[in-house]
Formats: C-alpha cells, structure tokens, sequence
C-alpha cells in the first residue's frame, strides 16, 4: 500500500498578515464582559447578591466583576438573561390579564341596548366583530 497518503498530524494554518489575528482576538478579550462590567456597575449591593445566588456563586457582592473567574462571570451572565427572561414573561402574563379591548364596546352596546337605541347598539356590535378593538 505504497500509494496511500498519510495526512499531517498537524493541519498547516497560513499565518494571519502582520499579527491582525491575533491582536484581534485579544482586543475581543478585552471587552468580551463590558457589557457585563456595565450591566453589574449598574446593580444595587442587594441585586447583585441575587444574582450571585442565583447563579450559584458564594461570593462577596461587593466585587467586581473583573475579580471574578471566567467561569464565575459566565454563571452570572446566565443568571442575569434568565432573571430577565423570567421577568418579561411576568410582564407578558399580567399584561395578558388586562382588559380585552373589545371589553368597552360591548359595555357601549350593552349601553345603548338599554337606552332602546338598536342602531348605536348594532355599531358597537359591529366594530366588535370586525376586531377594530
């Protein structure tokens, strides 16, 4: 088996112009927990030892964020998006519990009803079904 070509144990990789590819994976180092940095700038002492909690981290609140290992700033970046994703489906919940729009133009039917008024009653009636509300 003389005709069988044994591939490199270590793929050849053409080196980047000038060092960029490696400059460039530095400055994103860099600033990869910036908005990180911001979001726990930003966090009363008490916000920020729930996250800590919730992320499953026993650490001091009071630090930064910078002194945290890289796996402990992951943890916190979870917690955070799940917080927040939590806390918009409570939004979406009570916000879902409101009033339906329609509400008010049935009481506007059901007001001219009384009134005898079957015209004005047939609008609002109307506009119900055509989901103008």
């Amino acid at each position: 088996m003389s005709n069988v070509a044994h591939l490199p144990l270590t793929p050849s990789v053409q080196p980047d112009r000038a060092g960029f590819g490696e400059l460039r994976a530095e400055l994103h180092n860099r600033v990869a927990d910036q908005d990180l940095v911001d979001v726990w700038a930003n966090l009363p002492f008490a916000e920020r030892r729930l996250v800590l909690k919730s992320a499953g981290i026993k650490e001091d609140a009071t630090l930064q964020i910078s002194q945290l290992a890289k796996p402990a700033r992951d943890a916190v970046r979870s917690a955070i998006h799940r917080m927040s994703d939590y806390a918009s489906g409570l939004k979406d919940q009570l916000r879902n519990r409101a009033q339906h729009p329609s509400a008010e133009l049935a009481s506007h039917a059901r007001q001219a009803l009384a009134e005898g008024n079957t015209k004005a009653a047939l609008h609002w009636l109307s506009l119900i079904e055509k989901g103008v509300a």
